[in-house]
């Protein structure tokens, strides 16, 4: 038992207990800390006070109280899901744009990589403990959320609902991964930290803002007058939500949406006849997970490609002593 105690780590998990000291100990991971408890606290305020306002008689989500932990807003703070969607990224991008350029510009990449370890290790270990940090983070908050909401509300959560929140936060975390894999691409491209930064925070806002308001164009443009059919219609509006779920944040918004609220049942658009025919009652789990099932699938692709891209351009990057 001595000798199972005094084993030395592996040298990948030295390199990721090192990295998670870095990320914990940056002032940039606190001061998004920080905005990120002060956005939870005030979109968990902002629910607890109006869940008698967002509990109703036809309400087919009325049976999950617990979920609207999540979900209620009165319109002056978004919710939970919608904070995390928009302030995720940008923890991403701040815990990868310099997680190799900042080594090789202050000579400690070639340093490490004269040490007796695979070189794979290194990248490898700055995603694996940056996703151990996010990871972390995010079920701390969710947990934490259940608890005040457990302590404030006194009704606890069902199976259904604990688990419908446990799939929320494993689905947040891997969209953070995603950011996270394009800003160390982006700090393997590009030699300053500065640049490979505003290029992810570029992307970002180009995603968030402005290719939403390029469909919006694109759709004026092509879909007909009211004189075309249905059919056609429809058809117009598939291709909209489609060149809309291109976006990371709109896959990650359908999939939350779907999982928090299990009286989604479509995410596209219902003819009046399905409309009509359609019973107003919440999925259960594994319906809510089936009809996800794109959208988780488009992020993880999204996430891997990503990281597959950083993995060859590092393993093929010429590193140089000072």
């Amino acid at each position: 038992m001595a000798s199972l105690a005094n084993k030395p780590l592996h040298p990948f998990w030295v390199i990721v207990n090192k990295e998670i000291r870095d990320y914990v100990s940056s002032w940039r991971f606190v001061i998004l800390l920080v905005l990120i408890l002060l956005t939870c606290f005030g979109s968990l305020y902002t629910s607890i006070t109006n869940l008698g306002k967002s509990i109703k008689a036809d309400d087919p989500d009325g049976a999950f109280f617990f979920l609207k932990l999540f979900t209620v807003s009165d319109g002056s703070l978004p919710p939970f899901h919608v904070f995390i969607g928009f302030l995720g990224p940008l923890l991403g991008i701040a815990l990868g744009f310099d997680a190799i350029n900042s080594e090789q510009h202050a000579g400690t990449l070639s340093r490490v990589m004269a040490q007796p370890i695979h070189r794979d290790y290194l990248i490898n270990a700055k995603f694996v403990a940056a996703l151990i940090v996010i990871g972390t983070l995010f079920f701390a908050l969710g947990f934490m959320v259940m608890g005040l909401g457990l302590f404030i509300v006194g009704i606890p959560p069902t199976a259904g609902e604990f688990l419908r929140i446990l799939f929320f936060l494993l689905l947040s975390v891997l969209y953070v991964a995603f950011w996270l894999n394009l800003s160390i691409l982006f700090s393997i491209r590009f030699k300053q930290a500065a640049t490979s930064a505003l290029t992810a925070i570029a992307i970002w806002l180009f995603f968030t803002v402005f290719y939403q308001i390029i469909v919006n164009l694109i759709a004026r443009a092509i879909i007909p007058d009211g004189a075309s059919s249905p059919q056609q219609m429809m058809a117009y509006q598939n291709l909209v939500m489609n060149m809309l779920r291109i976006v990371p944040s709109q896959l990650y918004s359908d999939a939350t949406t779907t999982l928090l609220m299990p009286s989604v049942r479509s995410l596209g658009p219902l003819t009046m006849e399905q409309v009509y025919s359609a019973i107003p009652s919440p999925l259960p789990l594994g319906q809510s997970l089936l009809l996800v099932w794109p959208q988780l699938t488009g992020l993880i692709a999204a996430t891997v490609l990503c990281f597959a891209i950083s993995y060859y351009l590092f393993m093929r990057k010429e590193i140089r002593s000072r």
